[in-house]
């Protein structure tokens, strides 16, 4: 499993990669909640998975194996909330990116490779 750490984005990064989270929220082009992301990683939907690192050892047993097993990208994530804000929760352990057009939007910002228009097309 390849992993980005999410630590290292500048301010402008991370509002990109929530942006582009938000909009995948809005598109039902994510799954939230780390049992959502299990069982959608299971059926081989899940593209790019963020994971908040500050969540119990409980949450991210139950995800963080499956992500492993079956070589999922990961992008680990300093902060439940801000990744629950990002979707409109309080918190949340985990989020799946089940869009390949959207998961390459956000490599890319991680990366800052690609300009935000290009994130931001959805296939479907």
């Amino acid at each position: 499993m390849d992993t980005v750490l999410g630590a290292d984005l500048d301010d402008a990064a991370r509002r990109k990669v929530l942006g582009l989270v938000g909009l995948g929220v809005r598109g039902r082009l994510v799954v939230v909640g780390a049992e959502r992301v299990r069982i959608e990683a299971l059926k081989g939907a899940v593209q790019l998975a963020l994971v908040a690192t500050d969540v119990s050892r409980h949450s991210l047993d139950k995800v963080l194996p499956v992500l492993r097993a079956r070589r999922i990208d990961v992008i680990e994530w300093p902060s439940a909330a801000e990744l629950g804000d990002a979707v409109g929760r309080d918190t949340t352990a985990a989020v799946g990116i089940v869009d390949q057009a959207l998961a390459r939007g956000i490599r890319g910002a991680v990366a800052g490779a690609i300009p935000a228009g290009d994130a931001t097309r959805v296939s479907r």
